[in-house]
């Protein structure tokens, strides 16, 4: 029998089953904060027996941790309006927030922050988890590469962990404590969050030369910029009373959605989803920065899982006795093209295409890694090494030499022909608009590109 690969993670995300304390009570305790030290039980309704169960309502727990003040500004008016008249589009976005607000709430709550924040990827990305921008911002919390890298999210061949639900939330709320440390308010820190702190604090240098306040109603700031945190505060209206509204908010339950497992071995995405019964677009839903077929063992990589399919996976995983990944991945030691690379692997050229995402026309250069299946000579799981570091570049060929102006046997020199489509030159540069073309093709193709809820590009 096979020993289990994965070790359930549990103590961060079930932190509040241990005691009573990181659950909310069903009755809201901000009116007198005394009361939030013991929980009440009003003998006439209430059993006791019933004292230490969770609550059931995590919009419960939201709305008590509410801190920030409403800005009643016209803009922000407008932004509920606006919410209000698209009830399905709020319904949705709501229902897809029902996988990741419990653990969002969960650390918030752990860094003291208002739980305005918990809401922040409504704004961001309407909790669409592979949500992208025009200005390649990714994810819930939508980061661009730059800052990613800023806060040690790895962007490599194998996974972009600016997708990644743990990771993202991590190192947003990161973020957004240093901008609040920093500016000394969170609009302020939602502002530079969403337009660059450097930019905040030129503005508010702009306002202090002029006699202006630096208060973010105060600063002159790109319209997305000034739309931010009322649009932030407008889904706070709508939590806090969607009758008021014509909103109903889906029932969302006061505990954790998803059980993390750490992976000790290599193991392919298509059998996590076998073996764990699960539909492949939840998996995709709870998993969405791995890039490739195959999870890696040595990536530090968690598979996050519905309860219910994670005791199903562990289980079904002590049962099954065949090999667990059938890719590995190798770095380019030469620069070549594809069909030359696929004989020096000993792998199908279509295959080797098709999982690396290397456009028709294009070289791989030296260096690279690539994804190819295991086979005999290649049996075990990716280095560290490469798992942390792996990239793919590529290259178009060097056209042809040109021979025209050789001279003939007779002494004369050559004419070049002209192609149908005009000169010789302007066939070269429309090749290289078409491969171009084709790259940003295939790059569209091979990742998550569902369009971003921002209509702008976003500054992060």
């Amino acid at each position: 029998m096979r020993l289990p690969i994965v070790a359930i993670v549990l103590a961060v995300l079930l932190s509040g089953c241990a005691s009573t304390g990181d659950w909310s009570s069903d009755t809201s305790t901000k009116a007198n904060p005394k009361s939030s030290k013991a929980t009440r039980v009003n003998l006439k309704n209430q059993s006791v027996s019933q004292v230490y169960a969770p609550s059931d309502n995590l919009w419960i727990r939201i709305r008590d941790g509410f801190q920030m003040e409403p800005m009643n500004t016209p803009i922000e008016i407008e932004q509920v309006r606006w919410l209000s008249a698209r009830p399905d589009y709020v319904n949705r976005s709501m229902t897809r927030s029902s996988r990741y607000l419990f653990y969002i709430v969960q650390e918030v709550n752990a860094r003291n922050m208002p739980t305005e924040i918990a809401l922040l990827p409504f704004v961001e990305s309407a909790f669409v988890t592979n949500a992208k921008s025009s200005a390649k911002a990714v994810g819930l919390w939508q980061f661009m590469p730059a800052t990613g890298k800023d806060f040690r999210l790895t962007q490599n061949v194998f996974r972009d962990e600016r997708r990644d639900v743990l990771q993202s939330t991590d190192a947003a709320l990161d973020y957004l404590q240093r901008l609040h440390d920093q500016f000394g308010s969170w609009e302020l820190a939602l502002a530079a969050y969403n337009w660059g702190a450097g930019n905040v604090a030129k503005a508010q240098k702009r306002n202090l030369a002029a006699g202006l306040p630096t208060n973010y109603e105060s600063l002159t700031m790109p319209k997305e910029t000034r739309n931010y945190v009322p649009k932030l505060m407008a889904y706070r209206q709508i939590v806090l009373d969607p009758q008021a509204y014509g909103i109903v908010l889906p029932e969302l339950e006061n505990h954790p959605y998803f059980v993390a497992l750490d992976v000790d071995n290599d193991i392919d995405v298509a059998l996590v989803i076998k073996l764990a019964e699960i539909p492949e677009e939840e998996f995709h839903n709870l998993n969405p920065s791995f890039n490739k077929p195959v999870i890696l063992s040595n990536a530090n990589q968690q598979i996050l899982l519905p309860f219910a399919h994670a005791e199903i996976f562990q289980s079904n995983l002590k049962a099954y006795n065949k090999p667990l990944s059938t890719w590995t991945a190798v770095k380019v030691a030469k620069t070549e093209s594809v069909d030359q690379l696929a004989k020096t692997l000993g792998v199908e050229v279509d295959a080797l295409r098709s999982v690396n995402g290397i456009p028709r026309g294009m070289r791989v250069k030296v260096g690279s890694t690539v994804l190819i299946p295991k086979t005999s000579r290649r049996p075990g799981d990716v280095s560290t090494a490469m798992a942390e570091n792996a990239s793919l570049s590529l290259e178009k060929p060097a056209p042809p030499a040109s021979k025209c102006g050789k001279s003939s046997k007779s002494g004369q020199k050559t004419k070049c022909a002209k192609t149908k489509g005009g000169s010789s030159s302007k066939n070269t540069a429309s090749q290289h608009k078409s491969a171009s073309t084709g790259v940003a093709k295939s790059a569209k193709n091979t990742s998550s590109a569902t369009p971003s809820a921002k209509g702008g590009a976003s500054i992060k």
